[in-house]
């Protein structure tokens, strides 16, 4: 496998939410979806390769799918998911929303 690839296995996509906006604006910090089996040190790895900058920290957290209920009446589950919280070094910068 070449590098690149085990990269952006790592990361899956960026959060587009307002929660990831501010935190975007405000301190620094990007927030990605990432594969479930990354850990820290790759995440960290593939955010500096990827866009070029230097990270400071590196919070994971696992989102556990609930169980909710559609318009007919069935019952559906929200998907599992791993989302990493990246903060950069003071200096550093990705636009990810602009």
């Amino acid at each position: 496998m070449s590098e690149s690839y085990k990269l952006f296995d790592t990361i899956i996509e960026p959060v587009i939410s307002e929660k990831a906006f501010k935190l975007g604006q405000g301190g620094g910090e990007l927030v990605f979806y990432v594969n479930p089996g990354a850990q820290k040190h790759d995440i960290k790895n593939a955010i500096e390769k990827i866009f070029e900058v230097k990270v400071k920290k590196v919070r994971v957290l696992n989102q556990i799918g609930k169980k909710k209920r559609t318009k007919l009446g069935t019952l559906g589950t929200r998907p599992r998911r791993k989302k990493a919280y990246v903060t950069l070094m003071p200096g550093y910068r990705v636009d990810l929303f602009e």
